[in-house]
């Protein structure tokens, strides 16, 4: 379903009444979710695959009796779903509560690893997520960390900052592959191979860009890569992927019953949320409709479809990216914190930015009023706007768009955002 004009990329405004939530109104108006970075709304079928799981009864894992399989043929198949996310094997996929909790309890597991004098690479572009377990387990461990910088000109990841962090003692690098507070991609094959170059370990958060891009973990050869479904159109829950060197080879915290079972199960501690497993399932094929109907699988199979549906959310976005720029470049007093009209390439739908003489906050909950729902502050990215010196004045207004918006609904933002002058 291509467009008439080349430059608006293929039309996805049919899927907009896949998504129940779309229909909300708030005195009468229909409200914009323009808080996709934060998490995204979700489809009728994955809806109805989590009440369906429930529904059918629930169970724990192992039992000799039929709801308990059922309950097992379920995680098996949202480790199978996740897999084709991301791009890598199902016997890689670690479920948990979300990932922050998941990335603590592997950087726990490393720093038994670690000894004096190792060195442990982090950026100021990222989540605290992907910052603050690695600094933890360096401090408990006495090892030494080293920042990767940003360049305070655009929010972008400083590339000679991260090979100048690398050494011969370094460990591990940790980094994002898209900032969830401003939008920016990093150039992830290039690092990933200079880390590896001197045998460190790499772990990439891929919560923000999983919403944005297609991830092929196996061609990024990276150790770790954190997902949180909820940002790509699923329930609340968190994954990783992890290699066997790093699942089999680190330590777990774990009850003593769950030695006895094989990596990735040993990782995974407690009982498992199935029917959000169920519904990470859904999520999956609802992308790989969107692949089939939208895009141009490469082949056949769920993972093809899966990565022919972002290239069709790409140009997609992209529009939405260059109209929204646009329209907030003759806003005055409108500050962009990242890259601008010149780099869509190079970035997600995710804004950050200030309007002059008004507190982030107070913009927040002025849109929030006309039905315009964004987010303010620090983003959890307390590295970036410290180094950018907004962290102390509110950090920022974050407005993120995804492929189930519309132009009108872009329009609609800079409109109150104009207003608010």
């Amino acid at each position: 379903m291509a467009s008439s004009d080349p430059d608006l990329g293929p039309d996805l405004a049919p899927l907009r009444a896949r998504f129940p939530a779309l229909a909300r109104t708030q005195d009468g108006v229909p409200v914009v979710f323009a808080d996709a970075p934060g998490g995204s709304q979700l489809p009728d079928s994955v809806i109805e695959s989590v009440a369906g799981r429930l529904r059918a009864g629930a169970s724990n894992m192992d039992g000799s009796f039929l709801t308990s399989r059922e309950i097992g043929d379920t995680v098996a198949a949202a480790r199978a779903a996740a897999a084709d996310l991301v791009g890598a094997a199902p016997e890689r996929i670690v479920f948990g509560a979300n990932a922050t909790s998941l990335l603590f309890s592997f950087s726990r597991a490393f720093a038994a690893t670690l000894r004096s004098g190792d060195e442990v690479v982090v950026s100021r572009l990222d989540h605290d997520a992907n910052v603050r377990p690695w600094v933890l387990a360096a401090r408990d461990a006495g090892a030494t960390v080293r920042w990767i910088d940003v360049d305070p000109r655009d929010a972008t990841l400083d590339v000679d900052s991260f090979h100048g962090a690398l050494g011969e003692r370094t460990r591990l690098v940790a980094f994002t592959l898209a900032s969830n507070a401003v939008g920016s991609l990093t150039p992830a094959p290039e690092l990933v191979r200079a880390a590896k170059a001197v045998g460190a370990l790499v772990v990439l958060d891929g919560v923000h860009i999983a919403q944005h891009r297609a991830i092929d973990l196996d061609a990024l050869d990276a150790d770790l890569l954190a997902v949180s479904p909820y940002k790509v159109f699923g329930p609340h829950l968190g994954f990783v992927a992890a290699t066997p060197a790093v699942l089999d080879g680190w330590d777990p915290y774990r009850v003593r019953p769950a030695a006895a079972y094989p990596s990735p199960q040993r990782w995974e501690t407690g009982t498992q949320n199935h029917e959000g497993l169920a519904g990470l399932n859904a999520a999956v094929d609802y992308l790989a409709a969107v692949g089939r109907i939208h895009g141009r699988p490469g082949g056949p199979g769920r993972r093809a479809e899966v990565v022919a549906a972002f290239d069709a959310i790409v140009a997609h976005e992209a529009m939405l990216s260059r109209r929204f720029l646009s329209g907030l470049a003759s806003i005055d007093g409108a500050r962009l914190v990242g890259l601008g009209p010149d780099d869509v390439a190079r970035r997600t739908p995710t804004f950050a930015l200030r309007i002059a003489g008004l507190d982030p906050h107070a913009v927040a909950a002025s849109l929030g009023e006309r039905g315009i729902f964004v987010w303010d502050g620090h983003q959890y990215a307390i590295e970036l706007f410290d180094r950018l010196d907004l962290l102390g004045s509110g950090g920022v207004v974050r407005v993120g768009f995804c492929h189930y918006h519309t132009p009108g609904e872009v329009d609609r933002v800079l409109a109150a955002l104009a207003d608010l002058r």
